[in-house]
C-alpha cells in the first residue's frame, strides 16, 4: 500500500481530537513525525495553555531515533505558531530541530499567525506543503475558525420536539414534557462538554430551573448564560449556585442579587440583542455557544442568521396536540440522521 501524506494527516486529525473539550480557545492540533515510513514521534494540543502538539511530539521521539529527525517530516493539521504565547514559535522549534519537510493541513488564519510561521519555516530552507486535507482540518477547529474570520462564536442550536412539532406544552409551572430519552440526554451533556458557553432565555431558566452543566458526561462545564432583561429571576435557581460561572443580561443590573460567581453585563435592549451578546463572547474568548432555549431566543438566532448548525431531536412517538410550537429553519434540510434510543436526531447546516 502507497503511503501518502493524507494518510499521515489523517493521524494528525485522529491525534487532535484527542484534546477536545479542553483546548479553547487555542485548537485542537495533531502532529506526527515521520521519517523513512515510519512514525517516530507523535502528539498533540492537550489543554490550552501547555505545550503545542509539534512539541509534544517531538519530545515523543526516542534517544535513538532524534538522529532522523534531520531527514524526517513532520505533519501538521494546523499552521505551526510563530509568535509567543503562553508557549515559543513551534516554528522555530521545527527549524532548531533541522526537520527538513513540513506538511499541513490548514492554514492559522490568526492575525498573530496567519502564513508567518510557513513564510518562517520557507526561509530556513524548509519544504512546506500546505492545504492536505484542508477541509477536514478546517471542519475540526471549525469554533477556532469563526472566532478569527467571523469575530464571533461558532453559535450551535439544540431543541427537542415532538411528532408534531411541539416542544412543550403550554404552562406556568410544573415539569417539562419528557421529550428527550436517558440516552439522547446523555447525547446532550457531551454537546454541552464541546462548548464554550451555553444560552438559554429567561422562560426557559424560570420554568424549568435547568442546572446547564455536564453531570451525565465528564470534561469542563460550559459558561452559563441567561437573558434577564429586569433582572426578575429568583437567585435560588439552580444555574445562580455558583459552582460555575454564569453571566445574566440585563438591562438593569442589580448588585449582588445572584450571589457568588454570576456575573450580570448591561445591555441595551432598544437595540438587536444578539450581536450584542456575540460581541461580549467574543470579548471573553468563547469561542462556540450551545443556544439551548427556549423557542423564541432559538428562532431570535435563525431569524437573524446567526447561527452555524442545529441538532434537532425528535420523538416521532410522541404527538402533543397544541402547545409551544418548535423553532422552524425554513429553507433548510437535514444534512444527516441519526437513531438515538428511539428518537431521529437531524442535524442542519447553515
Amino acid at each position: 500500500m502507497k503511503v501518502t501524506d493524507e494518510f499521515y494527516m489523517q493521524r494528525c486529525l485522529q491525534l487532535a481530537r484527542c484534546g477536545a473539550g479542553s483546548t479553547s480557545p487555542n485548537p485542537m492540533v495533531g502532529a506526527v513525525i515521520v521519517c523513512d515510513g515510519r512514525i517516530i514521534g507523535e502528539g498533540y494540543h492537550i489543554r490550552a495553555g501547555e505545550p503545542h502538539a509539534e512539541v509534544n511530539a517531538v519530545n515523543s521521539v526516542s534517544f535513538e531515533d532524534r538522529p532522523l529527525l534531520g531527514r524526517s517530516t513532520i505533519y501538521v493539521s494546523l499552521e505551526p505558531c510563530s509568535h509567543y504565547g503562553k508557549t515559543p514559535p513551534c516554528c522555530d522549534l521545527i527549524i532548531s530541530c533541522g526537520i527538513p519537510r513540513v506538511v499541513i493541513g490548514a492554514l492559522d488564519t490568526n492575525r498573530n499567525v496567519n502564513g508567518a510561521g510557513i513564510e518562517r519555516m520557507r526561509a530556513a530552507g524548509i519544504e512546506v506543503v500546505v492545504g492536505v486535507l484542508e477541509e477536514e482540518c478546517r471542519r475540526l477547529n471549525k469554533a477556532f475558525f469563526s472566532v478569527h474570520e467571523n469575530s464571533r462564536p461558532w453559535v450551535t442550536l439544540k431543541w427537542a420536539q415532538s411528532a408534531d412539532g411541539f416542544i412543550d406544552l403550554l404552562r406556568d409551572s410544573g415539569s417539562a414534557v419528557k421529550i428527550s430519552t436517558p440516552v439522547s440526554q446523555v447525547a446532550v451533556h457531551k454537546l454541552r462538554a464541546q462548548h464554550d458557553a451555553i444560552l438559554v432565555g429567561r422562560h426557559t431558566a424560570l420554568l424549568d430551573n435547568p442546572s446547564l452543566d455536564i453531570r451525565h458526561w465528564s470534561g469542563r462545564s460550559p459558561l452559563r448564560l441567561v437573558i434577564d432583561k429586569n433582572g426578575t429571576l429568583p437567585a435560588d435557581l439552580k444555574m445562580f449556585d455558583g459552582v460555575q460561572p454564569t453571566v445574566v443580561y440585563t438591562a438593569c443590573e442589580k448588585e449582588g442579587k445572584f450571589g457568588k460567581n454570576v456575573e450580570q453585563v448591561e445591555l441595551d435592549f432598544n437595540n438587536p440583542l444578539l450581536p450584542q451578546i456575540l460581541s461580549h463572547l467574543g470579548s471573553l474568548k468563547i469561542g462556540s455557544l450551545l443556544v439551548e432555549g427556549g423557542a423564541t431566543v432559538l428562532q431570535s438566532f435563525i431569524n437573524a442568521s446567526l447561527w452555524d448548525e442545529a441538532r434537532v431531536e425528535v420523538n416521532n412517538s410522541l404527538e402533543l396536540g397544541s402547545g409551544i410550537v418548535a423553532p422552524t429553519l425554513v429553507g433548510f434540510s437535514p444534512i444527516g440522521r441519526e437513531m438515538v434510543a428511539g428518537n431521529e436526531i437531524l442535524h442542519f447546516c447553515r
